[in-house]
């Protein structure tokens, strides 16, 4: 692919060179096993020209072409390629919205957000795959330092953006950011009100994903940008004390809670209910002195926090919310089982409303084990892997994922006689919830049986 683009150049009479993301990723072997490649070139002259040669030479017509930006992607088998003409940017305060020069190979790599990231090779006859790095992007990637070409304050002003990328960064390779530019952060951080809501949760979203997703809040939380967007998570820090009576740092808490599911799970949205499963906490706690601190009532709190919060930060509101939902509303309900005797009717309950996400809950609510008392932890475990041995025999019994009741509203009313009303829907929760108590098996003839039995008993047709 190199030598066809580096043909395309010379063809154009343009410079060209592999930057940013592959080259770093190369030199920390991360492109091992990916079966998507994607590269981005910058050429000394126009990038579309050079796009719609490489086109050419590779005789496919999968490119899309972005005049107002300069640029131009084209998509050939696995390769994802992008190119784009060197430039140069100026940017004024109050605008994400930069003033556009051609520049050199140089001012190009001055505008990247990073050293590691700045990095390019030569697709040029005479320098064939140099390394280009005038930043040192190679010593940096060695120490494992996340650092700005430029003065940070100027790299971060251009895009506040760049402040959200480099918690990114740090999260998923482990390194550390460079101290001036961990201070500018810091002191920058509500200059990230200019930018998107949709672009800033791109970000969190892949820092949740990380190996060790707590990295990341970490160094959200303590540059105060986590407070930017969202001063809901930042609300559960601290701990209140009455009577020499204490509560747990409800934000550490949710961090261990996070790692704990990351170590199960790469599914997002499980990872959310991670993030959720006890915002609602700040707004339900109490102190009493029977009791000591109480949060009765955060998981449905919490539930309804939910809502707001993706509105907010421009999170689907489809079955995705409404799968995070679920679980922050029954991550509770388990651990009342695990602690309580067991019964069939409270497992049965359980599946009816949790559905196909019976595991998923299951996974959430051990992660949701954070007490440094390992027998305390051992006898939870324990407690959940006899619930989870009665979640299977009960479902193999009475098949209650996703449950619908036997006999629906338009049976009732055909067999009883009904018209449209309320009492239809008080037959049908009544059988419904016969069978979540085991009074009757989740089959058709046993809740006609027991749909006559009621209508009888209240004196109806």
């Amino acid at each position: 692919m190199f030598s066809v683009i580096s043909e395309a150049g010379a063809r154009c009479r343009q410079p060209v060179y592999v930057v940013g993301g592959f080259v770093r990723d190369y030199y920390l072997r991360r492109r091992e096993g990916q079966t998507e490649t994607d590269i981005d070139f910058v050429t000394v002259g126009s990038g579309i020209d050079l796009a719609l040669e490489t086109a050419r030479l590779l005789n496919t017509r999968q490119v899309s072409v972005f005049r107002n930006f300069g640029t131009a992607h084209i998509r050939y088998g696995t390769f994802d390629l992008e190119f784009v003409g060197a430039r140069r940017e100026s940017y004024d305060r109050s605008s994400r919205k930069p003033v556009v020069e051609d520049g050199s190979l140089e001012d190009d790599q001055k505008r990247r957000d990073f050293t590691i990231n700045a990095m390019s090779w030569s697709l040029n006859k005479g320098s064939w795959l140099d390394l280009v790095d005038p930043f040192g992007g190679m010593e940096d990637l060695g120490n494992g330092i996340i650092r700005t070409p430029l003065a940070p304050d100027k790299t971060y002003s251009d895009d506040p953006l760049r402040m959200m990328r480099a918690v990114r960064f740090a999260t998923q390779l482990g390194f550390h950011i460079e101290q001036q530019s961990y201070d500018a952060i810091t002191a920058m951080a509500d200059r990230l009100e200019i930018i998107s809501k949709e672009r800033i949760v791109d970000e969190l979203n892949k820092i949740i994903l990380a190996p060790v997703p707590s990295r990341g809040f970490k160094l959200l939380f303590h540059t105060r940008l986590l407070a930017q967007f969202f001063p809901e998570m930042t609300t559960l820090h601290g701990v209140k004390e009455v009577n020499g009576v204490r509560h747990k740092d409800n934000f550490w808490h949710t961090l261990q809670v996070l790692d704990n599911i990351s170590e199960h799970t790469d599914n997002l949205w499980l990872r959310w209910a991670a993030i959720m499963h006890d915002i609602g906490k700040p707004a339900t706690q109490r102190f009493s002195p029977e009791h000591g601190w109480t949060f009765h009532g955060h998981d449905a709190v919490g539930a309804g926090m939910t809502k707001r919060i993706f509105r907010r930060l421009g999170l689907p509101l489809d079955e995705r919310l409404r799968y995070v939902q679920k679980l922050v509303r029954l991550h509770l309900r388990p651990i009342a089982i695990a602690n309580n005797e067991v019964t069939d009717s409270a497992v049965r309950r359980l599946i009816f409303e949790a559905g196909d996400d019976i595991d998923d809950l299951m996974t959430l609510c051990r992660a949701d084990i954070t007490s440094k008392n390992d027998e305390k932890v051992q006898r939870y475990l324990s407690n959940f892997d006899h619930v989870e041995e009665l979640i299977k025999i009960v479902e193999e019994k009475d098949h209650l994922r996703n449950f619908q009741p036997p006999v629906d509203g338009l049976e009732i009313m055909e067999k009883l006689g009904l018209k449209p009303g309320p009492a239809v829907g008080k037959i049908k929760d009544a059988i419904t919830n016969a069978i979540l108590d085991g009074e009757i098996p989740n089959e058709r003839e046993a809740a006609l049986g027991y749909m006559y039995k009621i209508a009888g008993e209240s004196g109806g047709p």
